[in-house]
């Protein structure tokens, strides 16, 4: 539950730092003509994501045993592609978010009404659907038949939209670089766990080899069924008893780039502060402006 409000949350807080920029920037400028627009952008958004996120889900209830688990093998590992960029995206461009989003903007007032949907779509868009690609292929990971996972993402988005709305009214204040270098983190670690048992699907698919070689098997030490195996299988995405390919993939992809993403080099060092937007009441930070 711990790595789907992580989730949620992440994803939740950049989207709608995205809105509160855009709403910001219109209602300064005098369009608030401009706002309709934008709310409906925003709104085909977020349907497209649920939209996505049950097809997913139901759509993957008629294929046979092999194709689920192929069928979510594949996406764990786009799931893992996807998050990992989003990750080091926001790394480089979060310091130029808001220019970067009022130049868009700009240029979407002149071109019309279309334009402006199109804008908010695309912005609010990529975040909706990475989370449901996520949020279903960690459900899938946690396997164990209950809501919480979903319950998890669901108050993380809830959290990300009141900590926006704080952010817009100027109530609120945290060092963003912090915030999302640590976030970041985490979920590189969340990713490796869901990468892993990407893997394992792919292997009870029949579409990789080595479903019986197991790495180890400490199962009597931590079961699958007790309360600490499970918050272990819940935020870590932890097996007692992964195949050889499973503790390799984990390995090769947790440890150069979670070392890679830490790296003390610009924004992941904190030389680029990152600046809450103005109209969000918040203050450049003293590196931003050495």
């Amino acid at each position: 539950m711990f790595s789907n409000y992580l989730i949620g949350l992440r994803e939740g807080l950049e989207a709608s730092l995205v809105v509160c920029i855009l709403i910001a920037y219109l209602v300064k400028t005098g369009r608030r003509d401009a706002l309709k627009p934008i709310w409906i952008g925003i709104g085909v958004a977020v349907a497209l994501a649920l939209g996505f996120g049950c097809a997913l889900e139901f759509g993957s209830q008629e294929l046979t045993f092999e194709a689920q688990e192929a069928l979510g093998g594949s996406l764990s590992i786009i799931a893992v592609g996807l998050v990992t960029w989003m990750v080091f995206w926001m790394r480089r461009t979060a310091r130029h978010l808001k220019s970067e989003l009022h130049g868009k903007l700009d240029a979407a007032l002149q071109m019309g009404t279309g334009a402006l949907v199109a804008t908010a779509f695309l912005a609010v868009g990529r975040e909706g659907l990475e989370t449901s690609l996520f949020v279903w292929t960690s459900v899938r990971a946690a396997g164990d038949g209950t809501p919480r996972p979903v319950i998890g993402a669901g108050l993380g988005i809830a959290t990300a939209v009141v900590l926006g709305w704080l952010f817009y009214r100027g109530a609120l204040k945290i060092n963003l670089a912090k915030f999302f270098t640590w976030t970041g983190g985490m979920l590189v670690v969340v990713a490796a766990g869901v990468l892993a048992y990407g893997f394992h699907d792919l292997q009870e698919a029949g579409w990789v080899p080595g479903l019986t070689n197991r790495a180890f098997d400490i199962s009597d030490t931590i079961p699958p069924d007790s309360w600490y195996g499970t918050l272990l299988k819940g935020v870590l995405n932890f097996q007692p008893d992964p195949t050889v390919l499973q503790v390799t993939v984990w390995l090769l992809y947790l440890i150069p780039t979670l070392a890679l993403f830490l790296a003390p080099v610009g924004f992941a060092s904190g030389k680029g502060k990152v600046k809450v937007p103005d109209e969000q009441g918040s203050q450049p930070s003293k590196a931003s402006q050495s």
